[in-house]
This record gives C-alpha cells, structure tokens and sequence, in this order.
C-alpha cells in the first residue's frame, strides 16, 4: 500500500490515535515568537492550529486527508471559504488559519517565518525524510524559528508509523535544531504499550534566545 492510501484509509476509518485531543505542552513551554506566519506540516486537525492563530500567528497548515481538515473546521466550529488551486486551500474566515489539502512536496508558497512539526517527520519513512527536510526548507525564511516533535523508540520492536527518529538523524537533516527536553509520552499508543516499548518524545528548537 502507498504512503498515501495509508493516511486516507486511517483518516476515512477513523483510525487515528496519533491524533491529540488537547494542545501538544511544547507549545506552552518552548514556543517563542510572538507573531509572523507559521508553517505546520502534515497537520491533521491538531487543536495546536489554533493555540498558535489565537496568539497571533498566521497559520498555514498542510494535510494529505480532505477528511482532516474538515473534521478540523467543524470540530472548532469555524465557518470557511474554499480556494482551488494546485492544493486546495481552507481559509478561516474568524482565525487566521488556512489549511491546504494535498501533498506535502507539491506544496508552494512564500516563505512562513517559523516551522511547527509535531507530526510530519515522524510520519515519513527513512527514505523520505531527507527530501521531507529540504523541502521544508525551501518554504521558511533564513534563520526561521523551528519547533519540532520527535520520538525516539526500539524501531525494531514496532513497526512504524510513527517512526523512530533518534537524535543524530534530526541533526542531519536540520543542525541548527537543539534538544529542550526530553520524557517518557505517558500518551504512547496501544501497540506500543503492548510490544513493551518505551516511548520518547523530544522537543528540539532554534534558533536559541541570544
């Protein structure tokens, strides 16, 4: 089954426990920028979209599943226009959200002044995830503020996703990232309390307050 078809089918099923039904703490604790527009990969209908328009960002969120994004604007009982185009976009008509419905890589717009992601790398298999970067890079201005979700996990145990994605590979992809804090998830899906694994989140950021 392709990448995509999976995504579509959990979505259509309902089959979504990675989805969170509160604001992820990192935000809270390590978001730092006050304003500028956010870009938020592979969102789904993440409750964080609108912790960070309601601060005053801009938002600008990015999801495979139509189903999503929907679920997303009737859950929060925003009213929204549609736009076509390359991807279809959701635009908010009360927050400064809008949500475009398609493939990551086909993505293009002007550069977003900080990076969120909690969920996309994780979400993309070994093979993915250095053109998942790069990609991500080409939409975020220069020295961007970032704030990304990994975990860390005995891969070998479970089967992704979502995946393992331990410390030097984050690195690789993006050096400037700097780890501030790391736990145990007490939220750790089922499969992976019942395969034993010990499930870890990290919460990684640049640039660092001067």
């Amino acid at each position: 089954m392709a990448a995509h078809d999976h995504w579509l089918e959990r979505w259509a099923a309902g089959n979504i426990g990675f989805h969170r039904r509160d604001v992820h703490p990192a935000l809270p604790r390590h978001w730092q920028p006050r304003g500028g527009s956010v870009l938020v990969p592979l969102c789904g209908k993440s409750l964080d979209l609108r912790w960070l328009a309601e601060r005053g960002h801009t938002v600008v969120g990015v999801e495979l599943a139509e189903r999503a994004v929907l679920d997303f604007f009737a859950e929060q009982e925003l009213a929204f226009d549609r736009r076509d185009g390359a991807l279809t976009a959701f635009a908010a008509r009360e927050l400064p959200i809008t949500l475009y419905c398609g493939d990551w890589f086909a993505f293009r717009a002007p550069p977003c002044d900080a990076l969120y992601d909690r969920a996309a790398l994780v979400a993309l298999p070994p093979d993915l995830r250095a053109a998942y970067a790069a990609h991500t890079d080409s939409l975020l201005r220069e020295g961007a503020f970032r704030l990304v979700v990994t975990l860390d996990y005995e891969q070998e145990l479970v089967p992704g996703p979502p995946f393992s994605v331990p410390g030097p590979e984050v690195r690789r992809h993006w050096p400037m990232l700097q780890p501030v804090d790391r736990y145990v998830a007490d939220d750790a899906p089922p499969k992976f309390r019942a395969a034993g694994a010990q499930l870890h989140e990290a919460i990684w950021r640049a640039p660092e307050p001067a």
